[in-house]
Order: C-alpha cells, then structure tokens, then sequence
C-alpha cells in the first residue's frame, strides 16, 4: 500500500501545474478509489483518529454551507468539499499504511529521496529555462517555474515538510550523517536559490533548531551536535554558493516586503467579522474579496496569501477552530519526532502564504506525512 500511495501523491505534485482539470481529477479518483480498497481490505474496520475526524469535518462544513445557501459561490464550495475529502482521505491513508514502522521507515524515506530529486530538477530548470514548467511546458507562465511547482513559496512549504526528515535522518543514522547533512544541505538551498523569504528562514529554523532540540533530549552528545553543526554549514555554504543566492538577497533588499500580505490580511479578517459564524464559503475567498479589497492594482487577487485568515474568511471561526485544532493534535508528536516539526514550519508558512491552497495534491501531501505522523505515535485506532 505506500507503493501505490506513494505513487499517487507523486503524481498529483508532478502534474498539479497542469491547468486542465484531468490532473486532479485523475489524482482524486486514485486516493478515492486507493481509500475504498483499504476499506474493504479492513472489512470496513476503520482508523479513527481525530485529525481524520476534523478534516471530514471541514468538508462538512462545506456541505452546511451549501444547505443553508451561505456560499456566495456555490461550485467553488462544492470543489472545496472534494479538495478538504481528499485530505481527510490522504490523512487516513497515511495514517493506516505507516501503522507499522518498517512500512513508515520505508515511506518517509521513499517521500524525502523523491524530494530530493525532485529539488535537483527544480533547480536545474531554474537556471536553464525559467518560464517553463520541467524547463520543456510553456504555459504562459509571469513568474519562475521550479519544476512542476509554479510559485516558489509553494516549492518552499513543500521543502520545509520534508527537511525535517533529512535532518532527523542526520541526527540519528550515525553511519550515514555525513549523507543526510549533504541531503539537508541540498533542501536547503534549493529554498534560499527559489528566492522564498520566509521559507529560507524556517528551512534555516529547522537546520539549526532540530539538532540543538536532539542535543537537550540527550539523543546525542556535545560532540556530535558540533560535528553536525560544522558538516552542516559547511554543506549549506557550498551548495548555497553552487544554487545562487542573488535572487534571495534582492528579495531581502525589497522595502515594506509584505505590506500587500498585511493589507489582504485586513481584508480577510473584515470579512471574518461580516460572517463569523458561516464564512462566505470553502473555497470562494476570491469571489468575496472585491467588496473589501483596500486597493486596486488591476491585477486579480487569487488567494488571502496567509490561509489562517483565509479559512476565517471563508469557513468563519468554525472553519478556523478545526485548524486550530488540527495543529494542536499534531504539535505533541510533531516535538516528539523531531521531524514533524517540518510540517508545523509549513503551517507558520501558512500565516504569510498559501501552501494549503491552490493546489489540492500538495496539500494532500502534508496531510499524508500528517498521517504518518500520527502513525508513528500510535494515535490512531482500529
């Protein structure tokens, strides 16, 4: 089963730039369809977990809002509910196929050699031709494609989630540490060469904060943390040097970098206000947007660019305390693994970008490693 889930999630990110909606169709269709087999494999035996349980219940709360007519955009709502399915399905696959630990050994490995890879593409089609998607796809593109990813804070959240792995991996494999600091090396960069600001700080953040947490676990000792301390910046430096660094630091040179973020923010939490019960819908931030939108540029506003004041917006507090309550459940074990704390960068991520959002087999992604995390905790039940 990690094979054929594997698969799947792999598909889903290397085709989610895909502007036709075969893609995700095709993407929703396996991890349906994958769900009901593991179903009646189980004989309808299910693992019930309260993070499964919320993320059904966002898209439940998609469904109220239909019933109750408070969607200003009711097939954006209804997409909404199949994306928030699909999580909930990812969770609950993750969650059963890494139940056992060699299987989730073997599927986080399998996740992180494929990132790597993936990260080694995105880099060379960075530098080789920008403006298309795998260096070969023109799609009109107005911004650098990073491999199959679009947006390089979405290349980023994907790199934070699976860095932790890597530098876990460093920690703790002491035979190959010298291996695994190179991997963690070479995420790293790849995020400070895409130009992301906030993903270089929280990749950084998981860099130096996971081995020093190690350290005061006693998981190693004084020695080990300086060795990979210095292996580390050592790697970092060099492979920063090779992937660039230019366009991070114009980035940095930038004035008021996030004065548009704070003014769609305003925005987001006025609407929150307007509807703090019923939201204005899953999925239909865009719709809404315009009657509270502070300024005009003339260009179309996709996304709140901070999800947590998007899902306010469109889901109003309920929406909101079911994230809320997501990221609580998953904090204990994500501290305890060491290398869940990536998947609570990806979710500081979300209060300036929209690493949730856009693309549905991206966010599935996160709520798969979600699952197994919460596998390797035994938090889930027959």
């Amino acid at each position: 089963m990690i094979w054929i889930l594997s698969g799947i999630l792999w598909f889903g990110l290397l085709t989610m730039w895909i502007p036709s909606g075969w893609a995700i169709a095709a993407f929703d269709i396996s991890l349906f369809g994958l769900s009901a087999v593991a179903m009646l494999a189980r004989r309808l035996r299910l693992s019930v977990h309260p993070v499964a349980i919320l993320t059904a219940a966002a898209a439940c709360w998609g469904l109220v809002q239909l019933a109750f007519g408070t969607s200003v955009d009711p097939h954006r709502t209804e997409v909404a509910i199949v994306n928030w399915t699909a999580n909930a399905a990812a969770f609950s696959m993750g969650l059963v196929a890494c139940a056992a630990r060699p299987r989730r050994q073997t599927f986080l490995t399998a996740q992180l050699l494929f990132a790597v890879g993936l990260c080694v593409v995105a880099i060379v089609c960075l530098f080789a031709t920008p403006m298309r998607v795998f260096g070969v796809f023109d799609i009109g593109l107005d911004s650098p494609a990073l491999g199959p990813f679009v947006y390089r804070n979405q290349f980023a959240a994907y790199v934070e989630s699976v860095l932790g792995l890597a530098v876990t991996a460093a920690i703790l494999d002491r035979r190959r540490t010298l291996a695994w600091v190179i991997v963690s090396a070479a995420l790293f960069a790849s995020v400070v060469a895409a130009g992301s600001r906030t993903g270089s700080i929280l990749a950084l953040a998981e860099v130096v904060i996971l081995p020093i947490l190690a350290f005061a676990r006693g998981w190693i000792s004084g020695k080990a943390l300086l060795r990979v301390a210095l292996a580390s910046v050592a790697a970092a430096a060099l492979l920063v040097a090779i992937a660039g660094w230019e366009t991070i630091w114009q980035r940095l040179q930038e004035p008021n970098p996030y004065a548009v973020r704070a003014d769609l923010a305003r925005s987001s939490i006025a609407m929150a206000r307007d509807r703090p019960m019923m939201g204005f819908g899953l999925g239909t931030w865009s719709s809404a947007y315009p009657a509270y939108a502070r300024f005009d540029d003339g260009h179309f506003v996709n996304e709140a660019h901070n999800d947590w004041a998007q899902w306010a917006a469109e889901g109003g507090l309920p929406m909101l305390a079911i994230m809320i309550a997501i990221v609580a459940l998953l904090a204990r074990p994500a501290h305890r693994s060491l290398w869940g704390l990536g998947l609570m960068a990806v979710f500081v991520h979300a209060l300036v970008d929209y690493p949730f959002e856009q693309r549905p087999a991206l966010a599935a992604f996160f709520f798969a490693l979600m699952g197994a995390l919460a596998g390797e905790w035994g938090m889930g039940s027959g």
